[in-house]
């Protein structure tokens, strides 16, 4: 079972940056690819972006590319997602997943572990 806790949302001025952290309770780095992924209201969760297991390669949705950067740190057991250039359609609730495979996926139901979200806003 892996446990995951989001934090570092919050709200924004457009044009602003926030990080997000993703805290894994058991070390995921051998076996667990990692995503993020939000959801807006009324709205479906989407796929972000997503970081194979050693960080060696990532995929990003087309909205975020170019602004948004997942990272991890596998000697902490954390995911990150620096999200620069925030615009207001970036207002979600942000969540983390884990993916057991080495393969980058991103479909919802691909991943196993979820966190509870952290939400984030932006205003302009």
């Amino acid at each position: 079972q892996v446990q995951l806790v989001e934090s570092g949302g919050g709200l924004v001025q457009a044009g602003g940056s926030l990080r997000l952290t993703c805290a894994a309770s058991v070390r995921t780095a051998a076996s667990y690819a990692m995503g993020w992924f939000r959801q807006a209201p009324g709205k479906e969760r989407e796929f972000i972006a997503a970081i194979n297991y050693n960080g060696g390669s990532t995929y990003y949705a087309d909205s975020v590319k170019g602004r948004f950067t997942i990272t991890r740190d596998n000697a902490k057991n954390t995911l990150y997602l620096q999200m620069n250039s925030l615009r207001r359609e970036d207002t979600a609730v942000y969540y983390c997943a884990a993916d057991y495979g080495v393969a980058l996926r991103i479909g919802v139901r691909n991943y196993d572990y979820w966190g509870q979200g952290t939400q984030v806003t932006v205003s302009s």
